[in-house]
């Protein structure tokens, strides 16, 4: 068994969820990623950051009227990244190479 083909980045269970997340839907905003996970403020802004660090995330700040409100998606980059994993993850479970 490969285990080198799993992603350093994605071994935390905020990352994995927060990739989850942004691959099955559309962008989310910083609130609703930290209700979906059940995280805190500074333990998802520091996995956000850590995924847009990789480029597997991108991040568009916007405001509505005068709040700010901060969208993240998954980048191509990171939908293939995140996909390599999940295959390498099934990989491992099957006991396949």
């Amino acid at each position: 068994m490969d285990i080198h083909k799993l992603n350093k980045a994605f071994e935390n269970r905020v990352r994995l969820g927060i990739m989850s997340a942004l691959i099955a839907g559309d962008a989310m905003d910083f609130n609703r990623l930290k209700e979906l996970l059940a995280v805190t403020d500074g333990n998802l802004a520091s996995h956000l950051k850590a995924l847009e660090k990789e480029a597997f995330i991108q991040v568009n700040k916007t405001f509505i009227g005068r709040k700010p409100n901060t969208k993240y998606a998954a980048t191509a980059d990171g939908k293939k990244a995140f996909k390599a994993h999940i295959d390498a993850l099934e990989a491992l479970i099957k006991g396949q190479k």
